[in-house]
C-alpha cells in the first residue's frame, strides 16, 4: 500500500470512528439517517457498476428505495415489526419497476435485467444494513430477569456493543488477512476473483476474528457490560462473522470484476467507494443478529 494511501486511509479513520461509535450509540432515527444515507450512496455505487455491463437501472427510485428498508427498520426496530412492512416494499418495487419497464426500457432496453439490478440493489445495501438497527435495539424477551441483567440489557452501551461486535470482528479479519497474507501467502484462494487473497491470509483472518471474539465475550460483553455470554459463543460468533465477511468481500470482487474496475468509487480518500468499505458488513451485520440472536436468548434477539 501506498504511503499516501495509509495516511489518507488513517484521516478517514480518525474522523470516521468516532463519528460511527456516536451514532451506534444514540441509535434510533440518528443511526438510521446514517444508514439510509450510506445504504443509499453504495446502492447508487452499485447500480454504477451495473450499468458499465450495459443495465439501465432505476437509479434515483432504487436510492431512494435502499434508504426506505433502513428508514423502517428505524421506525420498527424489532424483525418481527419491520419484517412485513420489509416484504410489501420488496413486491410493490418489483411491481412498480416492472409496469415502468414497459414504457422506459422496452424490449431493446433489457428490461428483466433493469428491474433485477434495481430491486436487488436497493435489498442488498439498505435490506442489510436494516440489521445494525435490529442489533442496536435488542431488548429482553421477558420480565423475569435479575436488577443487573435487566438493567445491562437496558443500557445503550449494551446496543452499542452489539453492533460493534460483527464491525470490529470484520476489522479484525481484514486485518489479519491482509497483513499475513502480505507477509506469507503463498496460496491463492480464488484468484479468478479476487488475485490478491491467500488460503493464508483467510486462515489467519478466521483465527483473527474468533480472537476478537473472545475478547468480546471476556472483557466487553462479561467483563464490562455484565452481559452474560459464554467463551465458546464468542469464538463461534468470531468463526461466523470471519466467514461472512471474507464471502462479502469475494462477492463485491466479483461484481467489480465482471464491471472491470478496481474500486467501486472514489467517495472515500484511500478506500475507494461505500460498497468497497462496507461490502463485508452486508453479510456479517446480518449473520451476526442471527447468530446473537440464538446464542443470547435473554435479549429476545431470536430471527
Amino acid at each position: 500500500m501506498a504511503r499516501s494511501d495509509l495516511g489518507k486511509r488513517i484521516a478517514v479513520a480518525a474522523v470516521g470512528i468516532p463519528a460511527a461509535v456516536a451514532a451506534i450509540y444514540a441509535g434510533g432515527w440518528v443511526l438510521g439517517a446514517v444508514l439510509a444515507l450510506v445504504a443509499a450512496g453504495a446502492t447508487a455505487e452499485l447500480y454504477r457498476l451495473s450499468s458499465l455491463q450495459g443495465a439501465r437501472p432505476f437509479v434515483v427510485p432504487g436510492v431512494v428505495a435502499a434508504a426506505a428498508y433502513v428508514l423502517v427498520a428505524a421506525a420498527h426496530p424489532r424483525p418481527l415489526e419491520a419484517t412485513p412492512i420489509f416484504w410489501a416494499l420488496t413486491l410493490a418495487l418489483l411491481l412498480a419497476f416492472s409496469a415502468a419497464a414497459i414504457w422506459a426500457r422496452g424490449v431493446e432496453g433489457l428490461p428483466l435485467e433493469a428491474v433485477a439490478v434495481t430491486v436487488l440493489g436497493a435489498a442488498f445495501t439498505g435490506g442489510t444494513l436494516s440489521y445494525a438497527l435490529f442489533l442496536r435495539h435488542l431488548r429482553p424477551a421477558g420480565t423475569v430477569m435479575d436488577g443487573a441483567l435487566l438493567a445491562a440489557a437496558f443500557n445503550p452501551w449494551t446496543g452499542t456493543a452489539l453492533v460493534l461486535f460483527p464491525i470490529a470482528i470484520t476489522w479484525f479479519n481484514d486485518s489479519c488477512a491482509y497483513f499475513v497474507g502480505r507477509a506469507v501467502g503463498r496460496h491463492k484462494l480464488i484468484p479468478a476473483v479476487s488475485p490478491g487473497k491467500t488460503v493464508e491470509g483467510a486462515v489467519a483472518g478466521v483465527v483473527g476474528s474468533m480472537l476478537a471474539g473472545w475478547i468480546f465475550s471476556r472483557w466487553i460483553f462479561g467483563g464490562w457490560l455484565h452481559v452474560p455470554m459464554s467463551a465458546a459463543a464468542g469464538l463461534g460468533g468470531g468463526l461466523v462473522v470471519s466467514i461472512a465477511a471474507q464471502l462479502g468481500d469475494l462477492a463485491e470482487s466479483l461484481f467489480k470484476r465482471e464491471a472491470g474496475v478496481k474500486d467501486s468509487g472514489h467517495l472515500l480518500p484511500g478506500h475507494g467507494g461505500l460498497l468497497d468499505r462496507f461490502d463485508a458488513l452486508f453479510f456479517t451485520i446480518p449473520l451476526a443478529y442471527w447468530f446473537l440472536g440464538m446464542t443470547l436468548p435473554y435479549l429476545g434477539g431470536r430471527p
